[in-house]
């Protein structure tokens, strides 16, 4: 697997990023994600993760938030790379990116619906904390689970 880092705008990291809307709208019954979308504008870092033979399979991005804080965004393992350590390498690449700008704190949202994903953030040492930044005064967020992490 190769992890390398892409302008968020570019098409590859928009379809996985799209797929990754799509399936979360069909978890939440069509709901749309709390907080405001990433875009090219606020978005520091994008990795994309392919296989050895150039298939993409996985993505995930930075968002600076101020105070040495970043925020993980539009993290997305294909279905069919599932299971095969994708989401912790682009989490991993994720997190050298954001030692490597100067934030030493890692912040994000998800939902109970996305248990795959809870158990890849608590496994890599995120803890729960409460609704950050424009998640505040989102009732949307009002179910979303929000994770921390203090990089080493």
């Amino acid at each position: 697997m190769r992890i390398e880092e892409r302008p968020w705008d570019d098409a590859v990291v928009q379809r996985l990023a799209g797929d990754q809307q799509t399936e979360i709208r069909a978890r939440y019954g069509g709901k749309l994600e709390p907080g405001s979308p990433p875009s090219s504008a606020d978005v520091a870092v994008v990795l994309l993760a392919s296989d050895d033979d150039g298939t993409p399979v996985g993505c995930g991005a930075l968002r600076p938030l101020g105070d040495g804080a970043a925020e993980v965004k539009r993290m997305y393992v294909v279905p069919t790379a599932r299971g095969r350590g994708v989401g912790r390498a682009v989490l991993t690449g994720l997190e050298d990116a954001a030692r490597a700008h100067g934030w030493a704190t890692l912040r994000l949202e998800t939902g109970p619906r996305q248990p795959e994903a809870v158990a890849l953030y608590s496994g890599a040492g995120y803890r729960p904390i409460g609704a950050f930044g424009v998640y505040v005064d989102d009732p949307d967020a009002e179910h979303s689970l929000f994770f921390e992490r203090t990089l080493p």
